[in-house]
Formats: C-alpha cells, structure tokens, sequence
C-alpha cells in the first residue's frame, strides 16, 4: 500500500510520500514514489504515485521517454501550464491502459494507479491536482489545501485540524510527518524511508528533497512527542457525568 499527500500553501508547496510496497506478508519491498521533473529557474513539477506498481512505473517511464523525444513531442518540460501537465500526465495513463489493461484483466488484476500531481510553471500560480487511473483530474480550488493518496484515512484528521492556506511551509512539513506517522502507526503496509520534497512559489526550484528513515533523529522525536502529547491531551479530557455511576 501508500500514503502520499500535497499540500498547496501560499508559502509554497509539501509533498511527502512513503516508500513501502507489498503483494502479501512475504512481499515487501522499498520503491520510491517521488519524482521530481525541473528546468530551475522555469519550472518544477513534483509527481507522487500510488496504486498497482507495474502500472506507475510504466507511466512514469513514458513520462521519461517523452523528455528525451525532444521539443517537438509534448512533455512535462513544454507543456504550457500545470494544466497541460495533468492533462498531459493522465493521457500517458490511459496509454498504459490501452496497453496494458486487457492484460491484466485476464489475470483478474484491477487496474489501479493514481497520482498527485503539483508544481509550478513561469507565468502561473502553483498548482495541484490528483489524476485518477482513467486520466481524469480535478484541481485544488482556494478552499482545498491539500490532496491524499492511497491509505489516507489515518493520516487525514491532524491535516483537517491543522492545514490552512496560509500555514508556514514547516508547520506543514510537521504536520505532514505526524500525518504520515499516524499512518505508519495503524498500518503495516505503510513505511519507512520517506519522501519528503519542498517547493518555494516562485523559486521554480526544489527547495528541500529528504529522505526521512528510521534513525532520522527529528521525526524520532516528532513520533515520541505526539504519542506523548495524544496520551496527556487524553488523560485531561474531563469524563462525561453520566458514567460517574460506572
């Protein structure tokens, strides 16, 4: 399984994304997710994928191919805009379908891929979308802050609570972590190293790109901490009047 997300700041942009893949207990495996497409100083598109690999592997290998094809192919380094991005990124996802799809089918195997797509192109605002495994997309709107892939229920409350536009990028980034941390905690096949990646408006450049593992000495602690605070927040919670009898 996966958990990725992305949030759409004023400051910027974070995107954060787990590593861990599994087909059964027997068979798990580390593949990152994060990818991470730049011209500095023109644009900078990041990409996080969940769902069947095989399938998001292709599509990003095509994504690849079409870089290399030159300026007069479309690819993520000409396209115009981030919609012409996600236009772009969901067309190369229903090339592997037409592909692949019938394939997969006769081995009873769901074609299953979404994305999380967001950067910025010159001319234009940062911006984010999710594309689907049809290759339809919907985009952040002013009142979104942040989209979620793959095992996203346990991660979503403290994003809910916390998030806003106008939150500073490392309050997002510590709020990303204890999201993912909340889900790594309640399951297994959600792991460790992460991807965490940074984007600055307006820079058209990656600011931070981390790999975040197990002796990674702040998420240590920021895992500590929460659990330590969630317990005391818990124990000062009053007890309802109505069980006093229990």
């Amino acid at each position: 399984m996966t958990y990725c997300v992305g949030m759409l700041l004023d400051a910027g942009m974070v995107f954060l994304a787990d590593s861990r893949t599994n087909a059964g207990v027997d068979h798990i495996s580390t593949f990152r997710k994060t990818f991470i497409f730049e011209r500095s100083g023109e644009r900078v598109l990041v990409l996080m994928t969940s769902g069947n690999l095989a399938v998001t592997q292709a599509m990003v290998s095509m994504l690849r191919s079409k870089l290399n094809a030159g300026e007069d192919v479309e690819s993520l380094y000409n396209v115009p805009d981030m919609f012409a991005a996600a236009r772009h990124v969901g067309e190369t996802l229903r090339e592997v379908h037409q592909r692949d799809a019938e394939g997969l089918a006769a081995f009873s195997i769901e074609f299953n891929a979404s994305i999380i797509l967001g950067g910025q192109i010159k001319g234009e605002a940062p911006r984010l979308f999710t594309v689907y495994a049809a290759g339809n997309f919907i985009e952040a709107t002013p009142e979104t802050t942040y989209f979620q892939i793959g095992e996203s229920k346990y991660g979503k409350p403290i994003i809910d609570r916390t998030i806003t536009r106008a939150t500073p990028m490392d309050d997002a980034v510590k709020c990303a972590l204890i999201s993912m941390d909340s889900t790594i905690k309640s399951n297994l096949s959600v792991g460790l190293p992460l991807d965490l990646v940074c984007v600055r408006s307006d820079a058209f450049r990656v600011a931070l790109h981390q790999s975040i593992d197990a002796a990674n000495p702040y998420f240590s602690a920021l895992r500590t901490r929460w659990g330590e605070s969630l317990r005391h927040a818990f124990d000062e919670l009053p007890r309802p009047d109505w069980l006093a009898d229990l």
